[in-house]
Order: C-alpha cells, then sequence, then structure tokens
C-alpha cells in the first residue's frame, strides 16, 4: 500500500517511514484528496539536485557540434493596440 489517509499516516509515522524507504513513495491523502507525497531523503535529493547544470546539459546534448545553424529574427515585433 502507497496510498495513507493523514489520519493513519500520523498514527503510524514510523511505518510510513518504513515503507517509504523500503517501498518508494508514499502518498497522503486528507478528505479524499491527495495532498503530500512522503519521499526517502535520497529519493528528495536526487529530484532535487540535479547532476549537471544547465552548460553542461547544451554541451553533451545530441545537438552539440552539429554545426546547426540558429538566426533570430531580426524584424521589429508587431504592434499591438492596447486601446479598448
Amino acid at each position: 500500500m502507497n496510498l495513507w489517509q493523514l489520519q493513519e499516516a500520523k498514527s503510524r509515522f514510523s511505518e510510513l517511514v518504513e515503507r517509504t524507504l523500503r517501498n518508494g513513495a508514499q502518498i497522503v491523502t486528507r478528505r479524499g484528496k491527495k495532498v503530500v507525497v512522503v519521499l526517502s531523503y535520497e529519493e528528495y535529493r536526487r529530484l532535487t539536485n540535479p547532476q549537471r547544470n544547465l552548460a553542461q546539459f547544451l554541451l553533451q546534448s545530441p545537438l552539440a557540434g552539429s554545426e546547426l545553424k540558429i538566426e533570430r529574427d531580426q524584424s521589429l515585433p508587431r504592434e499591438v493596440d492596447l486601446q479598448p
């Protein structure tokens, strides 16, 4: 089971933590709606701490070194009438 009602999660918190560590993310509901997810710290860090920054990502992209030419449209933006 990875779905817990809030009251059950509160009263069985130690079990909730153990199941999270053993089986992965656990979902807590309140009034029948999914409201939070309990994750292991390692999973949280993996999701919130990307292994590389944007520059590294672009350099390791399959398009890196492909001599793809990207040109900016030099035309002026269209005029917008702001009056109703």
